[in-house]
């Protein structure tokens, strides 16, 4: 053997080694991938094609006492599609002789069911998008009548729209939610943790064209839907009150007026009524101050139906008798120096106790009022309610104004006897009515029945917490006297027909803007009927431009939507008569 035949030789071999050495690598890699790392990439590979969708949960639904839906979810549909795919759609019409093919045959059969113009829905069909809205918020049975076409890759994503039936009935208590699903006001918005549900999820394995893999891996986890809010609320007798505050601002170009009912012996909240209510549909009609509730974020000075609160604390402390004659002269002086004057120039009455509240005088209440210490009066007032919140669950709710003994000014401590000097929502003003009609025992107010969970197990709200702040006794003779303010005094226009009616009219100044208080607040609250009182109904109309006084503008809507409430409830007329203590000394009633 030559030297050129061993050198070829060796070269064959050192090839050969080489490239055995090489496929044993590639050996080892396959191996490698197959047995070892073969499942990873496996798994990394299918992980890549699988996608997963959120499956809106609904949100509960709101409803009045006697379930009649105030806010609701709805199941929409927006309509997808991969514009990929429409290429591959193939469709022969029933009874035609031909095919029609792609985006032209999609367009015409969807067009007519998305209302959309056939060659502006095909002209969206064509391109590269793997992903392209075509149609948002379709309903279901849309949905289903599209997707029995078959088109290539058109499908489908679920949503869940919120809806008020009502319109803007109890819109300041049912509130509304944002573009993202989420509470912004009212009941939506402090409710919104209960209300809202869990998200599901769909997840499946697609192919390169972007399709799904019928044998492909595929899970669901079901959404689950938010817990329902049942309010006490009675959605009838919201809408009157509301027809009712609404009518009174337009006739005496008030800024506002609000009307709440209450149920005396649950403190039930029947109707809580602000004018202006927003629509929780299209909420930005409405201006931002006027989208809560006003009845419970604003307050205002009580004027003479605070005299309820001072007449009722000095017959509980034994102080005076519903009969009890006093002095009442046009302007009294206090012992410090204070001039308090009545409403109207008179002559020195000889008045009852039940005479000073039926002609609302301030003089003779603080005669009555100063037989008290501050102090006294003061804890009164807190366990009637006032100067604490009363937590119904609305946004922005006022705790009210009321100042301790030793923050009163000299004047503050005679004003605060006939509701000047002091501040209150319409709920507290009103819960005060609502607890004499209950025998004097205060029961916590509440907007909120119970809740139905999404397993369908009701769950009921305890009772409010309760109070006794007077007796019995006392609230019996303060209705007595009150029902003398509607039958001879200041509030003739509460009256109903056939029903015993007691309340107070009520009628403050307020700041005008210009420095002075020559504006005024006008309010009543009452309850009826006067023998057995079911519901305590409260009226506040703010700033009025004309009318003015609360027995001339607040009373007549106290009778509108206390005599649809009592109608509504089923309470019977009243059977038996007033029985009315005397006015004055000559027994006669007072006039101003």
């Amino acid at each position: 053997m030559n030297l050129s035949t061993g050198r070829t030789q060796r070269r064959h071999t050192l090839a050969l080694a080489l490239v055995l050495a090489l496929l044993v690598v590639f050996a080892l890699r396959l191996v490698y991938v197959q047995a070892i790392d073969g499942p990873a990439l496996a798994e990394a590979a299918q992980t890549s094609r699988l996608r997963t969708s959120v499956i809106n949960a609904p949100r509960g639904e709101i409803l009045d006492s006697e379930g009649v839906v105030l806010a609701t979810s709805i199941l929409t549909v927006d309509v997808i599609v991969d514009q990929r795919q429409i290429a591959d759609f193939t469709y022969e019409p029933d009874g035609a002789d031909h095919k029609e093919y792609g985006a032209v045959a999609a367009a015409r059969l969807m067009a007519p069911l998305l209302g959309r113009d056939e060659r502006e829905l095909g002209a969206e069909l064509v391109g590269t998008r793997g992903y392209l809205v075509l149609a948002k918020g379709v309903t279901p049975e849309i949905w289903q009548r599209i997707k029995a076409f078959g088109i290539n890759g058109v499908t489908a994503e679920n949503r869940s729209d919120r809806a008020y039936p009502a319109g803007n009935t109890a819109g300041n208590i049912v509130g509304f939610v944002g573009r993202d699903g989420k509470g912004q006001a009212g009941l939506e918005l402090t409710l919104n943790g209960l209300l809202t549900g869990t998200p599901g999820a769909r997840t499946v394995e697609i192919g390169s064209a972007g399709q799904v893999i019928p044998t492909g891996q595929q899970s669901r986890t079901d959404a689950l839907p938010g817990t329902d809010v049942h309010l006490t609320i009675m959605r009838d007798l919201q809408w009157t009150a509301q027809q009712a505050v609404d009518a009174t601002v337009a006739r005496y170009g008030a800024q506002w007026a609000a009307a709440a009912v209450i149920e005396v012996s649950t403190g039930r909240i029947l109707a809580l009524a602000d004018s202006g209510a927003v629509d929780p549909n299209d909420p930005g009609a409405s201006p931002e101050g006027a989208r809560g509730s006003r009845a419970v974020q604003n307050v205002y000075e009580p004027g003479s139906t605070g005299k309820v609160a001072t007449l009722a604390s000095a017959l509980e402390e034994g102080l005076i008798t519903p009969t009890t004659l006093f002095t009442v002269p046009y302007q009294y002086r206090t012992e410090n120096g204070q001039l308090i004057t009545d409403h109207t120039p008179h002559a020195t009455w000889r008045l009852t106790t039940t005479g000073i509240l039926a002609d609302s005088s301030n003089t003779g209440t603080v005669q009555i009022g100063q037989l008290m210490t501050a102090q006294t009066r003061y804890d009164y007032l807190r366990r009637f309610g006032l100067g604490e919140r009363t937590d119904l669950g609305l946004a922005g709710e006022s705790a009210g104004i009321l100042h301790a003994p030793e923050d009163q000014d000299g004047r503050m401590r005679y004003t605060m006897m006939f509701g000047q000097g002091l501040a209150v929502n319409l709920v507290q003003n009103t819960g005060i009515m609502a607890t004499l009609g209950n025998g004097g025992v205060h029961v916590t107010p509440r907007l909120v029945d119970g809740f139905t969970e999404p397993g369908g197990r009701y769950r009921p709200v305890p009772p409010g917490e309760q109070t006794q702040v007077v007796s019995q006794e006392t609230s019996r003779e303060m209705i007595r006297m009150m029902e003398s303010v509607v039958e001879d005094g200041t509030g003739k226009r509460a009256a109903i027909n056939g029903y015993r009616v007691a309340g107070k009219t009520g009628t403050a100044q307020t700041a005008d803007g210009a420095g002075g208080l020559s504006a005024t607040v006008a309010s009543f609250v009452g309850v009826a009927p006067a023998e057995a009182p079911k519901i305590a109904v409260g009226v506040v109309v703010y700033k009025p431009t004309s009318g003015f006084f609360g027995g001339t503008i607040a009373a007549p809507i106290f009778h509108d939507v206390a005599a649809f409430a009592l109608q509504s409830l089923g309470v019977a007329p009243s059977t038996t008569e007033p029985d009315p203590y005397p006015l004055n000394a000559d027994d006669e009633p007072a006039t101003n």
